[in-house]
């Protein structure tokens, strides 16, 4: 049985998850409470209609920012675009929540998910990278800063490679800033291309209890 949650702000152990690596449903939304699941491992994950899902999947996706992969033909691209951080956070979530995906009806990125991560944005708990060209938004990816762990939610591209140098060069600063890995959640093709790799649930867990609480930079956000 899956828990529920009640409205004591708490999480099951996420080494409890289900085979598909949910911990619980239910609950709410609240800065304390998406905040407390990131620091456990869990993230809120869910479509419409049904109720909020909270994951930490076995195996689960990061990548470490020395291993990092920039290929030549994307390293060429950089140039092409302005990267900006933290100037269009509503703009990029909104944007994110609207591409389509192969494979996915609709989105996960619900009204209330929106709100509930521009109020961590306001918070100073969620950034976003922007691309852009010629004062255009044409790209970009959001997540959540946990100690000197970025956890990745989304990203979008209107114009082919946006997105990729947002990545590339938000890794590049997360390296200066003090940041260790990321966190992809997800096993994808993609960015494993970019050197993200696979570990355990368990080796996961171990690796952001030991810096979860690090402090890093967050001027280079501002």
């Amino acid at each position: 049985m899956i828990p529920r949650l009640s409205h004591h702000l708490s999480f099951p152990s996420p080494k409890s998850a289900s085979p598909e690596g949910i911990v619980a449903y239910g609950g709410d939304l609240s800065p304390s409470r998406i905040m407390l699941a990131y620091r456990n491992g869990i993230f809120p994950w869910y479509s419409a209609g049904d109720p909020i899902l909270w994951w930490s999947p076995d195996p689960r996706l990061i990548l470490e920012l020395e291993d990092f992969k920039l290929h030549r033909s994307l390293r060429k691209k950089i140039s092409h675009f302005e990267i900006r951080f933290d100037s269009a956070f509503s703009a990029v979530i909104r944007a994110c929540a609207q591409i389509s995906r192969r494979k996915q009806a609709g989105s996960w990125i619900l009204p209330e998910m929106i709100e509930a991560y521009e109020t961590l944005h306001a918070l100073g708990y969620a950034h976003s990278v922007e691309a852009y060209q010629n004062g255009e938004l044409v790209g970009g990816l959001y997540g959540v800063s946990v100690g000197a762990v970025f956890c990745g939610e989304s990203m979008f591209a209107k114009v082919s490679d946006a997105s990729k140098v947002a990545f590339a060069v938000l890794v590049d600063h997360l390296r200066e800033w003090g940041y260790r890995f990321i966190d992809c959640q997800v096993p994808t093709p993609h960015l494993k291309s970019l050197g993200a790799i696979e570990v355990s649930r368990e080796a996961f867990l171990e690796k952001l209890a030991s810096c979860s609480d690090d402090n890093v930079s967050v001027e280079g956000w501002r």
